[in-house]
């Protein structure tokens, strides 16, 4: 077998959700190309036909495509549909990047192992919406963004990766947003590649990375 067929053999394919702008998408993406991983980003999916990150993808050839949640009744007949999107590009790994859905027990477990997100906050504090408010209400002096592997159990899971930014004084919920984006753009790329490069593994709930690399971003 040629070094062309292994290397075409080993490609993983990539598919990403998103609801808005995408930013995350466009940092994995981008580095994925620049980078040259084992992977390719197959497809950018949307519940939102008017999601910004639609553009990005289809101007960098990427498939694109919109489930949109409003044409169904139920959240089982929209992942029902969802996940019929998904398949069609078999993926090994399926990327929620500011995905503004929840997702279903049934639809979690059809992913489980192969599903990342992103949350904006150092879980297991502060799931859920308005992380970066709650934050400052409760006088945290450090924030962060946390990626971790899927689980039925909304933002939790096994943790994959953390970064972590110091909270200012006279700092305001946008001002933090902005910063920990920044770190969610160095972070996120940074574990989908060790995913598809096998490099994690999941020991009584604790992610570890095989090569011993750092899990946590400090500033």
């Amino acid at each position: 077998m040629s070094r062309a067929s292994l290397h075409c053999r080993a490609m993983k394919s990539i598919v990403i959700l998103i609801s808005g702008r995408g930013s995350n998408m466009e940092a994995i993406q981008q580095r994925c190309a620049a980078e040259g991983w084992p992977a390719r980003v197959a497809a950018v999916i949307s519940n939102r036909a008017n999601a910004g990150g639609l553009q990005f993808a289809a101007a960098h050839g990427i498939a694109t495509a919109v489930v949109d949640h409003q044409a169904f009744g139920t959240r089982e007949a929209f992942d029902d549909a969802l996940a019929a999107a998904i398949d069609r590009f078999a993926p090994d790994l399926l990327v929620l990047a500011g995905f503004m859905r929840i997702l279903g027990e049934r639809f979690v477990r059809r992913y489980e192992g192969r599903m990342l997100n992103i949350h904006p906050s150092l879980l297991p504090a502060f799931p859920g919406l308005h992380t970066h408010q709650r934050a400052l209400d409760a006088g945290c002096k450090l924030v962060g963004a946390t990626v971790h592997f899927v689980t039925p159990q909304l933002d939790h899971g096994p943790i994959v990766m953390q970064s972590v930014v110091p909270v200012r004084d006279g700092d305001d919920a946008d001002a933090l947003a902005a910063r920990v984006l920044a770190t969610e753009h160095q972070i996120y790329p940074r574990a989908v590649r060790w995913f598809v490069e096998d490099k994690l593994r999941i020991e009584r709930g604790v992610v570890r990375q095989r090569d011993g690399a750092s899990q946590l971003l400090l500033p």
